[in-house]
């Protein structure tokens, strides 16, 4: 009997991964100013799905003590979607100079979910302010000179790796994280 899991095909299974990840980013740099704010609304909508899972006692959760809380995977979300979205599209930030996760008042089932929606708001509404010319334009984000297309673009991917991390502790809390969104 084959292994399902050869070197090979940890190997195969890695790179169509990567590949899937670059098309779908691309799909997404492509497509009109229009349909990166549906990205992100159903970006918020999924990552809503999956505050929602989370019981109200399992914000505090840590799958190991290093690891940062349910709760701060979350509110880590929602100071990128500030942080990143401000660099990428000229906004100002909100929370300039303060850091959600470490935030006591923000722990909170509601508290958090509220911040963690009030940022997926803070992006799209701030996407919907810039003109498709100026999606082209170059801005600095941290070192990085970058279009801020793209600069939107890496602040999707690092919500989508966050809100996957969490699938972890949903599942260790027994819950069922939600079905895929991908659509």
């Amino acid at each position: 009997m084959k292994k399902l899991f050869s070197p090979f095909n940890l190997l195969l299974m890695a790179l169509m991964a990567s590949f899937s990840s670059a098309m779908a980013l691309d799909g997404l740099r492509t497509n009109s100013k229009e349909q990166m704010i549906a990205e992100f609304e159903r970006a918020k909508a999924y990552t809503r799905e999956y505050l929602d899972a989370m019981p109200a006692d399992g914000y505090g959760y840590k799958p190991t003590e290093e690891m940062r809380s349910f709760a701060q995977q979350m509110l880590h979300i929602a100071g990128a979607n500030y942080g990143l979205g401000a660099a990428a599209t000229g906004m100002a930030n909100p929370y300039e100079g303060k850091n959600l996760e470490k935030m006591d008042e923000m722990q909170s089932k509601e508290m958090c979910t509220k911040a963690v929606d009030d940022s997926y708001d803070f992006l799209i509404n701030s996407i919907k302010n810039l003109s498709d010319d100026q999606l082209s334009e170059t801005v600095k984000i941290f070192r990085w000179d970058m279009s801020r297309e793209d600069g939107l673009m890496k602040t999707f991917e690092h919500q989508t790796h966050h809100r996957g991390q969490t699938t972890v502790y949903l599942r260790l809390k027994g819950v069922t994280p939600p079905a895929e969104k991908l659509f």
